[in-house]
């Protein structure tokens, strides 16, 4: 996720410079065959464009309420997350003694519990986070662009991209639950199911009574709950019947706007001619250079079409790669920061050694 106010204004310009490029060639065609081959009445009334522009606005609006909806709920459910496991964590640290068990168990016993307990918690944040990052059919299109593919590789890091999910895994769970866990298809649901087993297994010895057992199987609830809702935003995209007109509408409006802005372009140089035919020194180089100019003044639609055309264009982009929040995007949740960030701190609260550090951030974008 983007960090500075002023980086994102680089970001974008390097992000669109090829459509860019494709808008000022779309503005300048039409130009060529008006001015220079003499087809005036090559040109569309600006008031259906216009109409046809707001309602454009309007869709494109719709469309990015409905993708920052979808980030910020996104947002919201990682937030609880964090909060989870910290809640989790302060329960498998407080809740797990001897106070009711069978036969006392050592203090390095209980660590050596703890610390599984919210190893597995690590395990499943890992495995949660991977499966939220694998790609869709519908986030292929986006990632295969040259000009996505390019500022993914080049501009920031994906640690999903880079490091598998059995090296990342390996390490918090016994290597039993590892083939476990890796022989089923929802990875993060087995860990989950794992660690209910575990407390139950823990209930059964003495060291959770049956009120504190219930209030960890809650939790584990919540994580289910939390998983669940990360799912249905990841595996439900934004409709396509309205992703899919919002681009064809976005482009008609851009292919038929320099052919809607050169009659009044060509007005506006025709006054001048008119203000210039009053001027008493019509055989200055000043007044020639002037005339010209207003006799070509159709050519400044050429800046203000691409500029308009890159309004729209960016904007419908900026929906488009912002509605699937999990995909690695970088404006997407940083979901693999927030887990390192998680990891780091329910560790410290158990106590634990050899703590990781943070992510390293690329480009001032965390991820």
């Amino acid at each position: 996720m983007y960090t500075k106010r002023i980086f994102p204004v680089k970001g974008v310009i390097k992000w669109t410079r090829r459509h860019i490029f494709l808008f000022l060639i779309l503005a300048t065609i039409p130009v060529v065959l008006f001015d220079i081959l003499g087809l005036k009445w090559l040109h569309v009334p600006w008031l259906p464009l216009g109409v046809l522009g707001t309602a454009v606005a309007f869709i494109v609006s719709f469309k990015n309420n409905a993708s920052y909806d979808r980030l910020w709920e996104a947002r919201k459910i990682w937030g609880g997350i964090v909060n989870a496991s910290r809640t989790w964590t302060i329960m498998v640290k407080d809740f797990i003694n001897n106070d009711h068990s069978k036969e006392k168990v050592s203090d390095d016993h209980l660590h050596n519990i703890h610390k599984e307990l919210v190893h597995r918690h690590i395990a499943w944040l890992t495995a949660l986070r991977y499966q939220l990052r694998a790609d869709k059919p519908w986030e292929q299109h986006l990632k295969a662009t040259k000009s996505n593919r390019e500022f993914r590789e080049n501009y920031y890091l994906v640690h999903e991209d880079t490091i598998p999910i059995e090296d990342a895994i390996d390490g918090y769970i016994s290597a039993e639950e590892y083939h476990e866990v890796f022989a089923k298809g929802n990875r993060a649901s087995q860990l989950l199911g794992v660690q209910s087993r575990r407390l139950k297994e823990l209930m059964q010895q003495g060291l959770i009574e049956d009120f504190r057992h219930m209030e960890m199987a809650n939790m584990l609830k919540e994580f289910y709950t939390l998983q669940g809702k990360s799912e249905r935003i990841k595996n439900f995209p934004y409709p396509r019947q309205f992703a899919t007109l919002n681009y064809m509408f976005v482009w008609i409006f851009i292919i038929l706007l320099p052919f809607g802005i050169m009659e009044g372009f060509e007005s506006i140089g025709e006054h001048i001619i008119a203000d210039l035919a009053n001027h008493k020194s019509h055989t200055s180089a000043l007044h020639k250079i002037q005339e010209f100019i207003a006799q070509h003044f159709v050519w400044f639609s050429i800046p203000f079409s691409t500029l308009l055309a890159w309004v729209f264009h960016t904007m419908e982009a900026i929906g488009e790669n912002t509605e699937n929040p999990f995909e690695g995007g970088p404006n997407d949740v940083p979901i693999t920061n927030m887990s390192r960030g998680i990891e780091i701190d329910i560790r410290q609260l158990i106590d634990d050694t050899n703590i990781p550090q943070p992510y390293e951030w690329k480009n001032d974008i965390v991820m």
